[in-house]
């Protein structure tokens, strides 16, 4: 018996229309967004025709208008919608409200629903995660954000949150803080759901990263906010997933989202090499083509090589997401690897371009600082490594051996 890699022909076909539409429709109208207007005017035209061809919420159930994608066939779409930064717009998921989403499916009550998943749904309202705090960063149960029930109609939220993406350009808020500060550790924290504006959820600034930014950035959601969260009154039925819950579902909605970058990170990746081999192939220095030289082959199969490895990563995370298996030893090791990979190969990418690829006449230079972060959200490496290294002693201590976590699984 063979292992069997044939993608199924539906999900084969369904990679093929968002590909196409990712090249005929995304990557073409970004030269078009130049300012608020006209990324309202753009996003609103490519939402329509994406909606009208069926190309809405590929990771959401169909009954809840979305796609209805499994693990698998939304992991190759996400692979191409990664390409453009107007992809994942486009067909309404984009992060951080995808995870947002799929929190609200499966822990939402009918009246939460109603009133807060149904407009996210309908790409009518944005939506941020408030988690992370300067006091306690990677440690989310250092958490110090308070929220104090005030009789049986309300709770109280004091604190303040560091990173909140998205912020400035949401509608709503999951913000996580301490109910139980006597509860078991990972039972302390809940989530409710803030509409925004309030008074008592105040963006302090926009943080200014290493990231090159333009008037658009935090437009399209590319922001990390400062918040301070001040007497900030959430009416008790506004509480997510019920009190002591938030840690858990804060860490299933982080696996997603880990997943969705690594995915995005190959499409960014696959456009920049592409990019690198129409340069090289047209590109003549000393009589001769770059792609001719010894040295640039190398690099090119460099970075074709961690490609390979990250899609077979991602299609083995997807196989047993399908299954129903344990896959946290593996989405962190991907998590690592895919914010490694997609630097590497936007390095290399500016590298052959030469100054080219300095300039800001091609999305590279871009790019580069904006994956950065890659190596810091959702856990910074360091985080992940520890996990991966404490599992790979804990499996050799079980079995004698350290295979069942280092994909031994699969064999």
């Amino acid at each position: 018996m063979s292992i069997d890699f044939e993608i199924p022909p539906d999900a084969k076909a369904v990679r093929e229309r968002v590909r196409q539409w990712v090249h005929d429709e995304c990557i073409p109208a970004e030269k078009l967004v130049v300012d608020k207007d006209s990324y309202k005017t753009v996003l609103a035209e490519l939402r329509g025709k994406a909606r009208a061809q069926g190309l809405w919420l590929p990771f959401v159930p169909k009954e809840h208008g979305g796609m209805g994608l499994g693990p698998l066939a939304n992991a190759l779409v996400q692979m191409e919608l990664g390409e453009s930064h107007l992809g994942a717009l486009s067909m309404n998921s984009q992060g951080p409200d995808d995870a947002t989403i799929l929190t609200l499916l499966a822990h939402g009550t009918d009246y939460q629903k109603e009133k807060f998943l149904k407009p996210l749904l309908n790409g009518e309202k944005r939506v941020c995660y408030s988690m992370t705090e300067k006091a306690s960063g990677a440690d989310a149960t250092g958490m110090q954000t308070r929220a104090v029930k005030d009789g049986n109609e309300n709770y109280i939220l004091n604190g303040e949150k560091w990173f909140s993406s998205a912020a400035s350009a949401a509608d709503l808020a999951l913000v996580m803080a301490m109910t139980d500060p006597d509860a078991p550790r990972h039972q302390r924290y809940s989530t409710f759901i803030v509409e925004l504006p309030d008074p008592g959820y105040k963006i302090k600034r926009d943080i200014p990263t290493m990231a090159l930014e333009g008037p658009l950035s935090h437009i399209m959601g590319g922001g990390h906010a400062e918040i301070e969260i001040n007497d900030l009154k959430v009416p008790a039925e506004n509480l997510l997933g019920g009190e002591g819950n938030g840690f858990n579902m804060g860490q299933h909605r982080l696996a997603y989202g880990r997943l969705r970058h690594g995915m995005h990170n190959v499409a960014l990746a696959q456009r920049a090499l592409d990019m690198a081999a129409a340069r090289i192939t047209d590109r003549k220095t000393f009589g001769s083509l770059l792609s001719d030289r010894q040295a640039v082959q190398f690099m090119m199969a460099e970075c074709a090589t961690q490609l390979y490895i990250s899609r077979l990563m991602l299609l083995h995370i997807a196989y047993k997401a399908e299954k129903g298996l344990d896959l946290r030893q593996e989405n962190s090791i991907a998590k690592v690897y895919l914010a490694h990979m997609v630097h590497h190969v936007v390095d290399t990418a500016i590298q052959l371009h030469g100054a080219l690829g300095y300039s800001r006449d091609t999305p590279l230079a871009a790019w580069y600082t904006h994956i950065r972060s890659q190596r810091l959200v959702d856990g910074p490496d360091e985080v992940h490594r520890w996990t991966v290294g404490r599992n790979v002693i804990k499996a050799f201590q079980k079995d004698g051996t350290t295979a069942a976590a280092a994909g031994g699984d699969l064999l």
